[in-house]
C-alpha cells in the first residue's frame, strides 16, 4: 500500500492529488488502522502514516486520515494546548488554507473566520499578499504557513501581514528553515525546476530560509518568540505524533 500511494505521488499533478485524496483518504484509512501512531488533529490512530514530499520523500510523515504533516500536527497541538484559539472569540485571517485545518476551524462558532490566497479555489477571498483588501487592524490571529517562501517580495508580504493584523494579536507564520544556516539563501539565476528543486526543496520556492528570518519579522516590527514545542513533549508524544523534533513554530505579536 505504501509503495502504491509513492507511485502516486510521483506521477499525479498535486492539484489534480489533492482532489482525489477525498476519494482515496477513507481508503487508506481504513487499510492503515492501528495503534502505532495518532493524529491528533482527529484523534484516529494507524499502524503506519504515509511518505511525503518532493524529490526526496520522507517515510511516515502524512497522516492517512486528515493529510496532515508534522508541521500540521505540531501547530494543531500548539493552539490547542498553548493558546485561546479555540475557545474565545477571535477574527482569524488564513492564508492558503490546508485541507487538514480548513473544515474544522469553519465550524468554530468562536471565529469569524475568513480564508485567502491567490489562485486557490476554495479561498473565501482572492487576494495578493502583498496588496492585501482589508482594513489595517482587522485580524486577532493571522496563520500564514508554508507560504512566504514563495513570495518574491517577502518583505512587502510581511509588512501587510503586520497592517492587517490588530494590535495585541498574533499570527503563526511557519516556512521551511535551515536552522543551521544563519543568514537566508535565494537566487534568481538558478532557473532549471530539477535544480530548484534540489536547492530550495520545491521548484517554486524562491528562497531557503536560515535563522535570520526571525530577525526580518522583528525588523518589519513584530515581537518574535521562536517557539520549539516538541520540547515540552515527550519523546513517546512526539513519535506518537509523528512530529519532527526541534522544528520551530515562529510565533509574532503587535
Amino acid at each position: 500500500m505504501k509503495k502504491l500511494f509513492k507511485l502516486i505521488l510521483n506521477t499525479i499533478p498535486r492539484p489534480l492529488l489533492i482532489r482525489l485524496s477525498y476519494v482515496a483518504r477513507p481508503i487508506l484509512a481504513f487499510f492503515l488502522k492501528g495503534n502505532t501512531f495518532t493524529d491528533p488533529i482527529d484523534g484516529k490512530s494507524f499502524k503506519t502514516f504515509l511518505p511525503y514530499g518532493y524529490g526526496n520523500q520522507r517515510n511516515n510523515v502524512l497522516s492517512p486520515s486528515t493529510l496532515s504533516l508534522e508541521r500540521h500536527r505540531l501547530l494543531w497541538l500548539y493552539l490547542n494546548k498553548e493558546t485561546n484559539f479555540f475557545s474565545a472569540e477571535k477574527s482569524v485571517l488564513h492564508f492558503a488554507p490546508e485541507q487538514c485545518f480548513l473544515k474544522r476551524f469553519r465550524k468554530l462558532k468562536n471565529l469569524k473566520y475568513t480564508t485567502t490566497d491567490l489562485l486557490s479555489p476554495i479561498a473565501d477571498v482572492k487576494a495578493d499578499i502583498c496588496d492585501l483588501p482589508f482594513e489595517d487592524n482587522s485580524y486577532d490571529v493571522i496563520l500564514c504557513n508554508h507560504v512566504l517562501e514563495h513570495i518574491p517580495d517577502d518583505t512587502k508580504a510581511m509588512q501587510e501581514l503586520y497592517r492587517v493584523m490588530k494590535p495585541g494579536g498574533y499570527g503563526v507564520f511557519q516556512i521551511p528553515q535551515e536552522l543551521d544556516r544563519a543568514l537566508t539563501f535565494e537566487d534568481d539565476a538558478i532557473t532549471d525546476k530539477e535544480e530548484r528543486a534540489k536547492i530550495f526543496g520545491q521548484y517554486d520556492h524562491v528562497r531557503v530560509y536560515g535563522r535570520d528570518y526571525f530577525d526580518k519579522l522583528r525588523s518589519i516590527g513584530f515581537k518574535v518568540e521562536e517557539v520549539d514545542y516538541t520540547a515540552s513533549l515527550s519523546k513517546e508524544d512526539i513519535e506518537k505524533y509523528c512530529l519532527a523534533k526541534g522544528e520551530i513554530i515562529p510565533v509574532v505579536y503587535k
